[in-house]
């Protein structure tokens, strides 16, 4: 290929422009030609194109959020304007687009691959709700940040001995919760692949207060069937004890991205040129037992995650009140 496009779609994640930089650099180091589509398939369809030098990716790696910006785009998800954004392509010349965004920009690079454009997926979405690799690109950073706030809001639930339930990002996965939950030592943590009822959590706080444990942190991924401020006003009707809801939002998606962070962006998107340079068809690229793998992209859409169902028995053992 000659010339190639990156482009950043959907919520931004720590360690997006560590993979345009890669994706920029290996480009241009294999003798292409790299533009960057700004503002993902909403900037396509625009056609906000621009051709990428060595230096427009210089002193980003460190930064978070994206210097290509990135936004939803409902008219991609109709036929005729998706055939407008492969015919903009075709008019730059473009043959092959480095996608770097979750599930919803990697089905957008399905429909483009349907209609002549090669893509390459690279994993970006702070959720690790992808299921065909082990980590996503700004998952790890999240976590940190999300682990940051709950060492902070201990401080202040333990001096008011009170009840705190944080809810935190994750519609359908609830990695983030798992994750900041046992590292932060929450006494509960309730995701979407587990159901808990009401008593349940009643109990296990009470459990906590009968053995003078003066607060509690329950961490909620929003995907939970429950809401956290109707649980906030149970909590204190059954405990008998003081209780807020404290909600992060897009302080989560933040931030300067870890070490961690930055090699899979990194690497993934260097792998990613790679298979463009060599013509592969469009595969999604990704992390697997700490190595980089490529798998066809709508063979890699199928794949179903697996919950860590040990390590949220782990964080049960760990959060009884005794």
């Amino acid at each position: 290929m000659k010339k190639i496009g990156v482009l950043t779609s959907g919520g931004d994640a720590p360690g997006m422009n560590a993979a345009v930089r890669a994706a920029v650099r290996c480009g241009i180091d294999k003798g292409m030609e790299v533009y960057g589509i700004k503002r993902g398939y909403e900037g396509l369809l625009d056609g906000e194109i621009t051709k990428m030098e060595w230096h427009s990716v210089g002193d980003i790696l460190q930064r978070g959020g994206t210097i290509l910006r990135t936004a939803r785009s409902p008219r991609f998800h109709e036929d005729n304007w998706i055939d407008h954004g492969a015919r903009i392509l075709g008019a730059f010349g473009i043959e092959g687009v480095v996608v770097i965004g979750g599930d919803g920009s990697f089905r957008g690079g399905v429909e483009l691959a349907k209609r002549g454009i090669t893509v390459m997926g690279v994993p970006g979405t702070i959720d690790n709700d992808l299921g065909y690799t082990d980590y996503t690109i700004g998952f790890d950073t999240a976590v940190n940040t999300i682990l940051g706030l709950i060492t902070n809001i201990r401080d202040t639930s333990s001096s008011h001995e009170r009840s705190t339930i944080i809810e935190v990002m994750g519609r359908h996965c609830g990695d983030l919760a798992l994750h900041s939950g046992i590292s932060g030592g929450a006494d509960v943590i309730l995701v979407p692949e587990v159901e808990c009822d009401i008593n349940e959590i009643c109990r296990r706080v009470l459990e906590g207060q009968a053995t003078g444990k003066g607060h509690s942190l329950i961490v909620m991924a929003e995907g939970f069937d429950m809401d956290s401020s109707e649980l906030a006003k149970t909590l204190e009707e059954m405990t008998g004890r003081e209780a807020r809801t404290v909600v992060p939002g897009y302080i989560q998606r933040g931030g300067s991205p870890t070490e961690k962070d930055r090699l899979i962006a990194t690497t993934t998107a260097a792998k990613a040129v790679d298979l463009l340079y060599d013509d592969e068809d469009s595969k999604a690229i990704g992390v697997f037992n700490g190595k980089v793998v490529a798998l066809d992209l709508q063979e890699a859409l199928e794949v179903k995650g697996e919950f860590n169902r040990d390590l949220y028995e782990l964080s049960n053992v760990l959060g009884k009140g005794r």
